[in-house]
């Protein structure tokens, strides 16, 4: 078995308990440190904020919030002019997020999304210090990748938890509150990995699925209230990878071409507001977004 094939392909982010700084994201650094040249003049300088003037005022619910895409989701929201409503196990991250954003424009609660009722404080959390929801970004996710050989059952079990029934419990957390008033925004973020199984991502694989098949249940069921999308990442700069608790799979991922391929996770993020920002009237349903090298 190839083990290296699944590393053409990158992911979406992980609320692990583990150091600053994720696999993916010193592999990025890395490559960054190693290829540093001059930005031609036609993209000299810093790039430029988006402006999403539809965003402003929005309040968004974000699981996965202390890392990854769901950090950099929120900062760009907020400079958007949006509030947020966060939510990850951190509590320490999620502090200092909300101390720098700044405590009118967010809330957090600590949550783990395999717990129902902790995402369901979290959306009330939210409404109380808000007064509403208007949007969610279910974010939070893990891909501890292994052979299906190996057996590791509760591998499996914490993947179909924290990937499905978080996404499930996200969406239970706020969807009567949003068809009460009529309309809301849902972004789940798949992966990659659920358009196509590789060697050793069958279990994972098959989570990132189901959360596509969930988001087009939910968009068929709530349609002319609800924007319903799902973004499918490539390889970004995030904490995913130190989920991962195969050594062959991560000395194969270590042996990839990964470091040469992965980007930051705020063209994501940028994904992200881009879909949050459409008209009521229209939704973007898919967006896949990888880096222009990844194969």
């Amino acid at each position: 078995m190839k083990v290296s094939r699944v590393f053409k392909w990158g992911e979406t982010m992980s609320d692990e308990k583990t150091t600053s700084g994720g696999f993916f994201d010193r592999l990025f650094r890395r490559r960054r440190a190693e290829t540093e040249v001059a930005a031609p003049p036609q993209l000299a300088g810093r790039r430029k904020r988006q402006n999403l003037p539809e965003i402003q005022g929005l309040v968004i619910m974000i699981t996965g919030a202390s890392s990854g895409f769901g950090e950099v989701t929120a900062r760009q929201a907020v400079a958007a002019g949006a509030k947020v409503v966060l939510g990850a196990r951190r509590e320490d991250r999620l502090k200092a997020l909300v101390k720098e954003l700044g405590e009118s424009n967010a809330v957090y609660a600590v949550t783990d999304v395999r717990n129902c009722e902790d995402v369901k404080a979290l959306a009330q959390a939210g409404i109380r210090k808000f007064g509403r929801i208007d949007a969610l970004v279910n974010n939070a996710g893990i891909m501890p990748l292994s052979p299906l050989s190996l057996g590791r059952v509760d591998d499996w079990d914490r993947m179909i938890d924290v990937n499905i029934k978080g996404v499930l419990y996200g969406i239970h957390a706020v969807l009567g509150h949003m068809m009460e008033r009529g309309s809301g925004k849902i972004v789940n973020i798949s992966s990659v990995a659920g358009l196509q199984t590789l060697p050793v991502t069958g279990v994972y694989s098959g989570t990132k699925f189901a959360v596509r098949a969930i988001s087009e249940g939910l968009r068929q069921e709530t349609a002319g209230k609800i924007q319903v999308t799902t973004i499918y990442p490539g390889a970004f700069a995030t904490e995913l990878g130190d989920s991962i608790t195969d050594d062959s799979v991560r000395e194969a991922m270590m042996q990839s071409d990964l470091a040469q391929v992965v980007q930051p996770p705020e063209r994501v993020a940028e994904a992200i507001l881009f879909a949050l920002a459409q008209d009521p009237g229209v939704s973007v349903n898919e967006l896949v977004i990888r880096p222009t090298a990844q194969g």
